[in-house]
């Protein structure tokens, strides 16, 4: 591991030994502790929700969650920590919350986390920080970090307490960062902590990323994606929209402006097509325009935001992930009778989160499994009418570690349809490579890097996020950030 993460571990083991967390322990012992039952995240009705969209899950109260933090056991070795991408003192934010120190949990979660409102809403917390929690382990309930982080940070911001931290000297060090998405806000956020001069370069007209442009309203308002990235500009860094790298400026360009190091945070835009006869048609839509329509551009917010969004009445998404159960559950919130996810694997081997699949099945969407779409059919104005499928049979597992789909010749069936979104996955948009000579570039389009630092092929460039990984999560995009910053401001301060 990291010499400094080792650091940050031992002293995130060092405040376990705080006298007034001891006196924690032996108020409320672990046996009681573990007699807890986790507190059950308020949401709104099914019925209510998939007619509008207004936030699902509502938030815990003051004493709801200072309950769900009197669960944590405070270990003297957290592997919670150790699941987490950024390594947030999970346990030390947790017991101030169980003593009423809001404001106090939430400046610990900002220690090394600068999207804290946006975690807690779409992290797959199941998958790392719960999935080691010792609670779990035991009892098969974790703690549940992430509604605790949501928590914290919805009570800084409602408070108006929020705290910008003190910023050290100038460094005289210029640093770009490409891309205004989660990689992109989280580098920013910790070079200009050290001091550095931090303007980030964002082809939209909001930054954001994929947060304003990929996830619905219902999971995350975009009012709080504003209010974290105003966080950012109050500490200093400065946001360029409308500028494409690439288009508007290459990397050498930025560099003859005085640029003395780089961050690609660019992001995977480029949509995976299905390759099936019919996709052209009419009526059938990438993951990505669906969602940029809906959210970006507003649509969902007709007449007041006159964007064209497709409303349709039996509608059907094609993959098995978060972006998918994103479009599925937009487009009955728009109007549709009836709507599908069609997956190729079984529920089981879904990588979508398990409560965004749970959300999905309450609000009325079908799941049509070990099924595959093999060809469109269009009417004779060239709108998409059906999707002809296959059954599909469960082999010996791929590379991915899921059993491979198999097609059952002579299954085939057709679903009457009209409307049709592919969110099959995207791949790293190829413009920075295409304009960056020297940048090393992978298979898929995904920038190489060395994993320990993040840095590119060319000195002073460092990236993360999916433009290295392809289609990830928020927090993996974070913690690739995090980790480029420490190696980015090393190179900063070693030179001449």
């Amino acid at each position: 591991m990291e010499e400094k993460n080792r650091a940050e571990l031992d002293r995130i083991k060092l405040a376990a030994q705080e006298d007034w967390r001891k006196e924690l322990k032996k108020k409320i012992p672990t046996k009681e502790r573990m007699k807890i039952e986790r507190i059950k995240m308020p949401e709104r009705e099914p019925e209510e929700r998939n007619q509008d969209f207004f936030e699902v899950n509502l938030g815990l109260s003051e004493e709801q969650a200072m309950e769900e933090a009197r669960r944590c056991l405070d270990c003297p070795n957290p592997q919670c920590v150790l699941g987490c991408p950024v390594l947030i003192d999970i346990p030390s934010f947790i017991k101030l919350i169980e003593i009423g120190k809001f404001r106090e949990a939430a400046k610990k979660i900002k220690e090394t986390n600068s999207l804290p409102a946006v975690c807690g809403r779409v992290c797959p917390q199941e998958l790392q920080c719960e999935a080691q929690c010792t609670v779990f382990k035991a009892t098969g309930v974790s703690v549940a970090i992430g509604n605790l982080e949501r928590f914290a940070s919805d009570w800084e911001r409602k408070s108006g307490l929020v705290e910008i931290p003190s910023i050290p000297p100038p460094t005289g060090k210029k640093v770009a960062v490409i891309g205004a998405g989660p990689a992109g806000l989280t580098l920013a956020g910790e070079m200009v902590k050290m001091g550095h001069q931090v303007t980030i370069f964002e082809a939209l007209h909001y930054p954001g990323g994929v947060l304003v442009y990929g996830i619905p309203e219902f999971r995350l308002p975009k009012a709080i994606v504003y209010e974290e990235v105003d966080y950012l500009k109050r500490m200093g860094v400065e946001i360029i929209t409308n500028f494409i790298v690439g288009k508007t400026a290459t990397i050498d360009d930025l560099r003859k402006d005085g640029y003395d190091a780089f961050f690609i945070g660019s992001g995977a835009g480029l949509p995976m097509f299905m390759e099936v006869e019919g996709e052209n048609l009419n009526g059938v839509y990438s993951a990505n325009e669906y969602l940029t329509r809906i959210n970006l551009m507003r649509g969902y917010d007709f007449p007041r935001y006159d964007t064209p969004v497709p409303r349709a009445k039996r509608v059907a998404v094609i993959g098995g992930g978060n972006v998918a159960m994103d479009c599925v559950r937009s487009a009955k919130r728009l109007g549709a009778d009836w709507a599908c996810i069609i997956y190729r694997r079984s529920k089981k081997e879904m990588p979508a989160r398990i409560e965004e699949i749970k959300h999905a099945e309450e609000e009325g969407i079908e799941f049509i499994f070990l099924t595959a779409p093999v060809r469109l059919i269009g009417d004779e104005k060239g709108w998409v009418k059906e999707i002809e499928c296959i059954k599909m049979e469960l082999g010996e597992p791929d590379s991915s570690g899921r059993r491979r789909p198999i097609p059952v010749k002579g299954s085939e069936f057709r679903i009457s349809v009209d409307l049709v979104v592919n969110a099959i996955g995207q791949r790293p948009n190829p413009l920075i490579p295409l304009t960056t000579q020297g940048l090393e570039i992978g298979k898929w389009g995904e920038i190489k890097v060395d994993w320990k630092t993040m840095a590119t092929s060319l000195p002073g460039v460092y990236a993360g996020g999916d433009i290295v990984r392809g289609g990830a999560t928020v927090i993996l995009a974070m913690g690739d950030a995090r980790v480029a910053a420490r190696a980015m401001n090393d190179y900063l301060m070693n030179q001449s």
